[in-house]
């Protein structure tokens, strides 16, 4: 049983929408920063980057202050405004390649805290912290954590009826994506969709697995901060973007290694060989067309790797997952790669972009080798998390990414 409610969000107004709407802050070269901030006074980047004003740098707590007056600011001016009574949010994205939607709504962290939302991921203690303390102070959320759910023919309907009228917003972007958001705020409609998630054994974190951590340090400390806490309190939810399980889309990460840890290129081949058949397949482009297979670019060559099943035990469902199989079997022990998250001598890059950038920047020399594969199914996905297993850093690319600065949640 989940509980999956509608909420009063802080949004642009109708005229300013397109200009407010921002991707994800680390998603910019400095360039594209550089000239969003200078020639968009409307940008959501200049409420997460405030010190841009003052041509400054600011950090820590100092900044997340002044992220709280920008934000002020723009509800002073009425580029914001919040609505009357509680909704849920219809956002549907459509880009060159797909399109989906789903529906905006506040998630409980207790739920969180039960497992009924389930994750994957591991989570860094110091990042959940530093995080509770920005949410702690500026006291509202702009990024939802993105969760899914499998198909469900009530709530799909409910929403191709609501999308047949005007949206509430329809703009598109430069880079040819069309956003769109409809209101649902009709008491039976709102009933029937807290039905259904109520109806729910479980969600999945698809991605956000910070951002939800984070907000449940805050529900759990504002909690005992609180002699009158009811349970009802804003604080005790997030925002959230639920989809179903046929809307996600998910990609792999191909890992680059910058040197091969000492060893010839005869010798690492060797090495390899233990654990996977290894065919060169010279200049020709490869990539895996199953599970446990494996692409690698070295010395100007493709190689592809068959992992010998006869002689890897699978033991449990992250032991079946293939960047799990990359990093025990070639990253760790014979590269010597120990942490993932840090280690300066590995980069990702993510499947929606090809192995050609993977090529052209061994070519290069920026990497000694790299590595693809299959992206992770959604099946595998529940069955870690399920297991309460956490899969390697950077084994899914999940899409859909959302704008910032749609619907805020205050708390």
């Amino acid at each position: 049983m989940t509980k999956i409610l509608p909420f009063k969000a802080v949004r642009p107004t109708r005229e300013y929408v397109g200009l407010v709407a921002s991707r994800s802050y680390e998603d910019y070269s400095e360039n594209e920063l550089k000239a969003q901030l200078e020639f968009n006074p409307y940008s959501f980047l200049h409420i997460i980057n405030p010190g841009y004003r003052f041509q400054h740098n600011i950090a820590g707590e100092k900044r997340f202050g002044m992220v709280k007056n920008r934000y002020l600011e723009f509800k002073e001016e009425n580029i914001f405004k919040q609505d009357k009574e509680p909704c849920y949010y219809i956002y549907k994205i459509k880009t060159r390649e797909a399109s989906c939607c789903g529906i905006i709504a506040a998630a409980s962290a207790e739920d969180y805290e039960k497992n009924v939302i389930r994750r994957h991921e591991d989570t860094i203690a110091h990042r959940e912290e530093l995080f509770k303390e920005y949410l702690k102070v500026v006291g509202f959320n702009t990024e939802p954590v993105l969760l899914t759910y499998p198909d469900n023919s009530v709530i799909n309907e409910l929403l191709k009826e609501r999308m047949k009228s005007r949206p509430e917003y329809e703009f598109a972007t430069y880079n040819k994506e069309t956003h769109s958001l409809w209101l649902i705020d009709e008491p039976a409609s709102i009933e029937k969709i807290k039905q259904q998630f109520s109806a729910m054994e479980k969600l999945y974190i698809a991605d956000g697995h910070h951002r939800s951590a984070s907000s449940y340090l805050l529900a759990k400390e504002s909690q005992e901060n609180n002699p009158d806490h009811t349970g009802k309190e804003a604080y005790n939810f997030f925002m959230s973007y639920l989809i179903s399980e046929s809307n996600l889309r998910i990609f792999e990460f191909s890992r680059l290694i910058k040197d091969l840890n000492g060893y010839t290129k005869e010798e690492f081949l060797i090495l390899l060989d233990e654990w996977f058949r290894i065919e060169n397949r010279g200049y020709e482009i490869y990539k895996p067309s199953k599970k446990h297979h494996f692409n690698m670019y070295l010395d100007g060559e493709f190689y592809s790797l068959y992992l010998r099943k006869t002689n890897y035990e699978f033991t449990d469902s992250l032991s079946k997952l293939d960047s799990y199989i990359l990093y025990e079997k070639i990253l760790k022990p014979v590269l010597g790669i120990q942490d993932l998250r840090y280690d300066n001598r590995i980069s990702y890059i993510h499947g929606r972009n090809d192995l050609i950038e993977l090529k052209t920047r061994v070519d290069k020399g920026e990497f000694a080798v790299g590595f693809g594969m299959l992206p992770a199914g959604i099946e595998e996905i529940k069955q870690i998390a399920d297991e309460n297993l956490t899969m390697p850093p950077k084994s899914t690319y999940i899409e859909p990414k959302l704008r910032s600065g749609l619907t805020i949640y205050e708390f």
